[in-house]
């Protein structure tokens, strides 16, 4: 193994996981901005056309487990390779689309490489150096929050200057380079496994994960007071509730239950649905604001490209705090930086909640937002991996990618409906509803930092793993001592 470990072959590996992390995020965010453009152009509603953003996070949030599973099982190189063909496949034909069908087909295809996250945190947890995991992970993690960014930034310009088709064309080659990479530049990982895939609970899982997320993002549309709206949302709690007593009970499940007891795990999930929310709480506000004609009094008459511009400190700080973070999870663990980042995310929205009225306090907010979401992000996979034994990375950070999109549904959905119920009475949203929107942001934030506060100390994150039986444990830091409590 230890040609595995030369820093030549580890650092390609790295460039290739991101780029892959890269191309999904930023096909996760890219097609938001545009949604108006495309539904003209294919002469569809707005209600429609949203299912182009429905369908790719219902597809991820139910491949997830299953592939990041399948990696755990099969190879974790062997199941991304297949991701990435996946996601190039569906990318090419959403680029190829010329009715809504076509481009939701192709969208669903894209959506299963929401595995790409778990996939890779195992490999360079399997194939790197200990010395060098956490500060890749943080890398790699930030990348994911970076790409989202740079999605809702380079929208309006490509949309302007060529079409919505090159919004798929361009992220492609990043994942024709990422497949190509895998195919020729990584070795198959030694760590598997063995037993077969939980076909029953991966079901229930989906259906459940399909009620959740459909009643979430279409509650706006319906109505949340519409049967079809309150069913779906009892069928997904029930479906929930289903999912953990089968889970219980068969004898290989897809999600190892007793890695829920971990409070390192179950407190660093909650953290993710939180965060979730909030980032994609300010892609919705920040540009929206920016936007508003400055005839309003409060908006600043941006158009859409110049809008996302001022979004790019909050990627730039992404870029810079998830190393960062991996520093510091090197030397005290992951509770200080994501203690760290959650709470610069409730700096970052409380003051747009008080004053949005000047230009830099919207750039001084975007940079908290980077900075937090940078921290937190790269912390809560180290978190993760570090309670775990390494056979179960896989399905931990699914569930943790789960709940981070989960928290981006609920987010967009509930900013979106705080935006629409305080309306002028020629539709534009009015100032009260950015204060309203931040401060609803903030509280979420507050909830991550009371989560991460519940996050155990390095020395208990390994005894409650010890009591959980979760089996081969991950050694402790080699600073441990800095930590213990």
């Amino acid at each position: 193994m230890s040609t595995q470990h030369k820093p030549a072959g580890g650092t390609s590996v790295v460039l290739y996981l991101a780029l892959g992390g890269l191309a999904f995020a930023v096909l996760q965010s890219l097609v938001s901005p545009a949604l108006s453009t495309i539904g003209h152009d294919l002469n569809v509603s707005t209600a429609d056309v949203s299912w182009i953003v429905t369908a790719y996070l219902l597809s991820a949030s139910v491949l997830t487990p299953i592939l990041g599973r399948l990696g755990d099982m099969a190879g974790k190189r062997r199941v991304l390779i297949g991701v990435l063909a996946v996601l190039a496949a569906g990318t090419v034909v959403s680029a190829l689309a010329t009715n809504l069908t076509v481009l939701i087909a192709g969208r669903v295809l894209q959506g299963a490489a929401g595995a790409i996250m778990p996939l890779s945190i195992g490999i360079i947890r399997d194939e790197l150096p200990r010395e060098r995991v956490a500060t890749t992970v943080g890398l790699i993690s930030a990348i994911f929050g970076v790409g989202a960014g740079i999605g809702i930034v380079a929208a309006g310009p490509i949309v302007e200057h060529l079409s919505w088709h090159w919004l798929f064309w361009l992220p492609l080659a990043l994942v024709l380079i990422a497949l190509a990479g895998a195919i020729f530049g990584m070795k198959e990982s030694p760590i598997r496994t063995p037993g077969k895939l939980d076909v029953l609970g991966a079901t229930i899982l989906s259906v459940s994960l399909v009620a959740l997320l459909l009643a979430i993002s279409k509650g706006q549309a319906w109505g949340w007071s519409e049967p079809k709206t309150l069913g779906l949302l009892a069928a997904g709690v029930a479906g929930a509730v289903a999912f953990v007593l089968v889970e219980l009970r068969v004898k290989e499940p897809l999600i190892d239950m007793k890695l829920m007891r971990i409070r390192g795990v179950w407190a660093t999930d909650l953290v993710a649905l939180m965060l979730g929310f909030a980032m994609f709480g300010t892609f919705l506000l920040v540009p929206t604001l920016l936007q508003l004609p400055a005839a309003t009094g409060y908006g600043f008459g941006k158009s859409v490209s110049q809008a996302g511009l001022f979004l790019l400190p909050t990627v730039a700080m992404m870029v810079v705090c998830g190393p960062l973070a991996g520093i510091l999870n090197r030397r005290y663990g992951p509770k200080v930086p994501l203690f760290l980042g959650s709470v610069l995310v409730i700096a970052a929205f409380a003051l747009p909640a008080v004053a949005h009225g000047q230009i830099w306090q919207v750039l001084a907010s975007g940079i908290l937002t980077g900075a937090g979401i940078g921290f937190a992000f790269a912390a809560m996979s180290n978190a993760i991996i570090e309670s775990v034994p390494a056979k179960q990375t896989g399905e931990a950070t699914s569930v943790n990618a789960i709940a981070r999109t989960i928290g981006s549904s609920i987010g967009t959905a509930v900013v979106a409906a705080v935006i629409t119920s305080n309306s002028t009475p020629q539709g534009l949203p009015t100032d009260a509803a950015f204060n309203d929107g931040f401060w609803v942001c903030a509280g979420v934030a507050v909830l991550a930092v009371v989560a991460s506060l519940a996050l155990p100390s390095a020395h208990r994150r390994h005894e409650q793993a010890v009591e959980a039986g979760v089996g081969d444990l991950p050694p402790e830091p080699e600073e441990l001592h800095l930590v213990h409590r």
